[in-house]
């Protein structure tokens, strides 16, 4: 009889060590029901797409999970597609703070960096 190999499916998005610090920081402020951070790409913007980070209460099967040192990240099954292969950071200077995502799906993109096009 022979062996079955199977392989580890490499996550579709790569957090960074500060997008890990983060989704760790998030955690330790999060509602007392939140089981985790979720990364979607609802539909919006003037170019399509925008990325939405939430919390989540409840696993959805469907979801990707991706366990960080400081907590569990998920992303959207139906985003997926449109997030292969991205890199997620976070991103602090004197003026802003926020996710910043190297999207190699990514066609296009607003002016203002709010949304994208596959």
């Amino acid at each position: 009889m022979s062996e079955t190999k199977t392989r580890t499916r490499p996550a579709a998005v790569t957090l960074t060590p500060a997008a890990e610090e983060r989704v760790a920081t998030l955690m330790k402020s999060a509602p007392g029901d939140a089981i985790g951070v979720k990364l979607s790409t609802p539909r919006r913007g003037c170019s399509g797409l925008a990325y939405s980070v939430d919390y989540v209460a409840e696993a959805d099967p469907m979801d990707e999970r991706i366990d960080t040192p400081g907590g569990t990240f998920f992303i959207d099954g139906a985003s997926v597609l449109y997030l292969v292969g991205s890199i997620m950071d976070w991103q602090e200077d004197d003026f802003t703070a926020g996710f910043v995502f190297d999207n190699p799906n990514a066609t296009g993109s607003c002016g203002c960096g709010e949304s994208f096009t596959v």
